[in-house]
């Protein structure tokens, strides 16, 4: 059966005349690739449409259980469904909407759309220039649609290990809110201004880059980390311990001119695109990153095509920061933030273990307790 049979919809959208310098902020939402993640789906960077650009994407508009696409790009084949809080809301041209048929789970179609997401860069990498999934591909793509019931019970599945995923990834945004505020309080009581360069220890010089070829000989545990992300996994570290990655080149702000960073612990290898920070005073490096995480630094940033911040210009940025004894707190909210990050690593690695065996019919997802498997994860 082709996915083109199955959908009522599939097409992308498009960008309000005068680009992203349009967008409102506030009105109805348009979901852009950067909103669109594997499984799930992130508010930051959410823009918006006023009523009169929303209803000339009217025939783009999202709706109730829609699949979301990314179809161009480095994230490209990036899927998620749509969370009811947007809706209504309309997507842009890098983006399409996935519409199931009534005899089709929307989570069931999501879930074959990551399984086979490997076929999906295969077709995007396809073309003469940038990785695109065109609607053509999409509706031609064979699927495999067993009964309305079997599909339904293993998205029951899958939905209970997400939802405990989204969970944890919500209180996690919860504890940097909180751990800003605080910071921020702080900040009223006592301030003063403060080089990077003189509270923390770039360690940048042992950076080794590994290029896809290399990384696909060494395939392994451990994080490998670019500017913006984990990138791949290889069979050796560098770096062992918690650090502060912030952007070098190419993705090193946001749209609010604030740095593009990471906050990484355990064993990691790390590539020649993101800094490395250390700790190199009383200050912590979660007391850092909050500094940073607030702090606009355009003003650092060089390149009119590849942008790109210096050691240099890092070191000599000023933070504002409060007193460190009163940072003491971090630690403990940082400490479940990471535990929580450790738990969905677990319930990640059983989903995608269980998934290929449940689309393929290996496991007989009708004699799973979705009960018992609901008590399980209630214990993570």
């Amino acid at each position: 059966m082709r996915l083109g049979d199955i959908c009522s919809k599939i097409g992308s959208g498009a960008t309000p005349r005068g680009g992203k310098e349009a967008y409102s902020a506030s009105g109805i939402p348009i979901i852009r690739s950067q909103n669109v993640l594997d499984w799930s789906f992130s508010s930051n960077g959410l823009a918006y449409l006023n009523d009169e650009q929303a209803r000339t994407l009217s025939n783009v508009e999202v709706h109730q259980g829609d699949i979301l696409l990314n179809i161009t790009g480095d994230s490209v084949a990036r899927a998620c469904i749509v969370p009811s809080d947007v809706i209504p809301a309309r997507v842009n041209q890098h983006v399409a909407i996935l519409r199931p048929k009534e005899k089709a789970n929307a989570t069931f179609i999501l879930a074959w759309l990551q399984t086979n997401k490997d076929l999906l860069l295969k077709l995007a990498s396809s073309g003469a220039t940038r990785n695109a999934l065109t609607k053509r591909m999409l509706e031609g793509l064979d699927i495999n649609l067993p009964s309305i019931d079997i599909q339904n019970h293993i998205a029951a599945l899958i939905s209970l290990i997400q939802s405990k995923i989204n969970l944890n990834i919500k209180l996690n945004g919860y504890l940097l809110e909180l751990a800003t505020t605080r910071f921020e309080q702080a900040l009223f009581k006592s301030n003063r201004v403060v080089r990077l360069g003189d509270i923390v220890k770039l360690e940048d010089s042992k950076r080794v880059p590994l290029n896809s070829r290399d990384r696909d000989a060494r395939k392994g545990p451990y994080p490998y980390y670019g500017a913006t992300s984990i990138m791949d996994y290889v069979d050796d570290y560098l770096f062992d311990g918690i650090r502060v990655l912030l952007g070098e080149d190419g993705s090193v702000i946001d749209e609010s001119g604030r740095p593009i960073l990471q906050y990484v612990w355990g064993k990691y290898w790390v590539n020649n695109h993101a800094h490395i920070l250390a700790a190199a005073s009383d200050y912590s490096l979660e007391a850092i990153y909050i500094a940073l995480q607030r702090t606009p630094i355009s003003h650092i940033v060089t390149g009119a095509v590849q942008r790109k911040i210096s050691q240099r210009n890092l070191n000599k940025l000023k933070l504002e920061m409060p007193d460190a004894k009163s940072l003491e707190y971090l630690q403990d909210i940082f400490a479940a933030y990471r535990c929580n990050c450790e738990e969905n690593r677990g319930l990640v690695s059983l989903r995608d273990a269980l998934l290929p065996k449940l689309m393929s019919g290996e496991i007989d997802v009708s004699k799973i307790d979705v009960a018992q498997l609901n008590s399980h994860l209630a214990e993570y």
